[in-house]
């Protein structure tokens, strides 16, 4: 019997299936969900943390007033009123937006009102960057079905986890696409200023050696391995090449899980070398919180829920009070 011809081989996928899998691709409903507890969880701590830096420009002159982002309609300072109940807003929506209840007015809420109090403090002196992605963050799970499990609003449906889809996969996308840009645009802004003298150390030398005697000089916290460096140009040059690079290929890091996961490291190291030589903290990308959306942190999240879930069912009742 004469053998059958072998199956010819399946059809390459095209290169618009390709990119439909890069940028939408299917992920489970728990790792959106897992990205908005970890998120979420950073955003309530930071705000708590904040509070009396977010009222503080109640006491500011008016004169310094100069309003950005969502402050920016705002022709005068806002009243104290204004502020205070879009502070309360935040901190009253902060926690619904982490366990996911009522999603789909908390999460806007909160987003909107997140992104008002930052501007408004922004909008006195300098303009600090340190907490925009994690806003951005914020707002965009805001507008996506990042409460579909692991919430309160999924415990109340009922019935079984939503299966793996594309909004999911699209919303995680998202998140990295605005991590990507904002570094994308850091080294752009590095080459319109400088130039490719970025890439010689010496602008970074000499913003580092301004920055740490500024606060030494103003009596405010300076870094003593920057102060060290700044005898030694040739360490800057590295340094800097090394950062202008990430920043402009941060791009790629959408296209490979690998490159992905080796982008979110080398960024990180960045902000561990800006704390360490200039004494400038950005929490949020190094809680690593800000990259999750690279990884899959849903097996990790659910055990941590799980866990939570078992000592608050064990935690011990007070006896009732006898009677009589």
């Amino acid at each position: 019997m004469a053998e059958s011809a072998p199956a010819p081989p399946p059809p390459a996928p095209s290169l618009g299936a390709r990119l439909l899998d890069v940028f939408e691709p299917e992920a489970p409903a728990e790792r959106l969900a897992a990205v908005r507890v970890l998120v979420g969880l950073f955003a309530t701590i930071y705000l708590l943390i904040r509070l009396p830096g977010l009222w503080s420009p109640i006491h500011l002159s008016a004169h310094t007033f100069a309003p950005v982002g969502f402050a920016y309609p705002l022709s005068a300072p806002a009243p104290a009123w204004l502020l205070g109940g879009a502070l309360g807003v935040a901190v009253l929506t902060a926690v619904p937006f982490l366990v996911g209840f009522r999603f789909a007015i908390t999460g806007p809420l909160f987003a909107a009102s997140l992104l008002f109090v930052t501007s408004y403090r922004n909008s006195f002196g300098m303009v600090f960057h340190t907490e925009n992605l994690l806003v951005v963050h914020v707002a965009v799970l805001a507008f996506t079905d990042a409460a579909a499990a692991l919430s309160f609003d999924a415990r109340r449906r009922g019935g079984p986890a939503p299966a793996p889809d594309r909004r999911f996969g699209w919303a995680l996308v998202a998140l990295n696409v605005v991590t990507v840009i904002a570094y994308f645009l850091a080294g752009v802004a590095k080459l319109r200023v400088t130039g490719m003298s970025w890439a010689a150390g010496d602008v970074l030398r000499n913003h580092v050696a301004y920055d740490n005697l500024r606060k030494h000089l103003l009596g405010d916290s300076s870094s003593p391995f920057g102060g060290f460096l700044v005898g030694y140009p040739s360490i800057f040059r590295p340094f800097a090449a090394v950062s202008l690079v990430i920043e402009l290929l941060a791009p790629l890091a959408l296209f490979s899980r690998r490159l992905g996961k080796a982008f979110c490291v080398a960024v990180w190291s960045f902000h561990l070398g800006v704390l360490l030589i200039m004494w400038i903290l950005f929490p949020y990308p190094l809680s690593f919180v800000a990259f999750a959306p690279f990884f899959a942190p849903e097996a990790r999240v659910q055990q941590v829920l799980t866990w939570l879930g078992a000592k608050v069912r064990r935690a011990p009742r007070e006896p009732d009070a006898p009677v009589g």
